[in-house]
């Protein structure tokens, strides 16, 4: 194991991790392992990557719907510090037999029914952060042990943007970041300066598939950002290799991302699709329009696009 790192007093303390699906919770692992960190990991059943076992200094599994013994279990370990990291469908919050199906405990069931005034995402997450606090728990920033794989600001692909997908990405990002901001979702398909589809509960994936059975034509445009407030412990933006096998299938033509604050999962590999798919991948950073791109004129733009997004 890597030596603590001196500059950084609560490197070498235990880390908690609550540990949903996908490959974010072990790049956590391995990051804060590399830091000096003993590693202790709640995995949710049927979502965790049974790897997590293996790496872990201390491993349980536990339902999603488990709040009360999340704290208890990482209070026992001496626990003071923890990242919440994977994906957890909501969808599932809302099905039928829901309560049997995820057996919450008691302080699950006080905290969903009578503690927070709302269902949002920032709500609830919020709130498990707060409860969390109340028991001694720090919930903290889930990207601080791969700063690395954050999305760089530039076109990222050879690929570059059409005049008519700079339109788009112009046209779409102030409607994605509106709809960030009231915790809808974060992720909208564009084509043609027109909304196809919105994310809500269902999902970036489901939203996807949507959008492909609305535009048949194909060659809209993804647009996913982060929240303008966005709270990087939690729900942050994130994309991947099976992202762009699913913007294949729906016949998508541009992904674009907020930079330094959008998770990329083997961004080689994903790049390497996008590449094979003719996918454009663009990282966008601020508020600031892209030269050319409200005015619509297509001399110059994708020449310009590189200075702006630092290519």
């Amino acid at each position: 194991m890597t030596s603590p790192n001196p500059s950084n007093p609560g490197a070498s303390s235990t880390l908690g991790l609550i540990a949903g699906a996908g490959a974010f919770p072990m790049m956590v692992v391995r990051g804060a392992k590399r830091a000096g960190c003993r590693v202790v990991v709640l995995g949710l059943r049927g979502l965790a990557d049974p790897a997590l076992r293996d790496v872990a200094d201390a491993f349980k599994w536990t339902g999603v719907a488990r709040l009360g013994a999340w704290a208890r279990w990482l209070r026992r370990l001496k626990v003071r510090r923890c990242i919440l990291a994977g994906s957890v469908k909501k969808t599932a919050m809302y099905g039928r037999w829901r309560l049997l199906r995820n057996l919450p405990d008691l302080t699950t069931l006080w905290f969903w029914f009578f503690k927070v005034p709302d269902k949002r995402n920032d709500t609830l997450l919020a709130g498990v952060g707060d409860y969390m606090a109340s028991k001694g728990i720090t919930l903290e920033n889930s990207v601080q042990y791969c700063p690395e794989d954050l999305a760089p600001e530039g076109v990222l692909t050879d690929l570059r943007p059409s005049s008519a997908q700079l339109r788009d990405l112009e046209f779409g990002w102030p409607i994605a970041k509106e709809l960030g901001r009231l915790d809808i979702g974060q992720s909208i398909a564009v084509k043609e300066q027109e909304v196809i589809a919105v994310e809500a509960v269902e999902g970036t994936d489901r939203m996807i598939e949507r959008a492909g059975q609305l535009c048949a034509q194909g060659g809209w445009t993804h647009v996913k950002v982060a929240k303008p407030d966005q709270d990087m412990r939690f729900d942050v933006p994130t994309i991947g290799p099976d992202t762009v096998e699913n913007l294949h299938r729906n016949r998508a033509g541009m992904l674009v991302v907020e930079a330094g604050k959008t998770l990329v999962i083997e961004r080689e590999k994903m790049l390497a699709a996008a590449r094979r798919y003719g996918i454009v991948v663009v990282g966008r950073r601020g508020e600031e329009l892209l030269d050319g791109a409200q005015s619509g004129v297509p001399g110059g733009e994708s020449a310009r696009l590189g200075d702006h997004l630092g290519r």
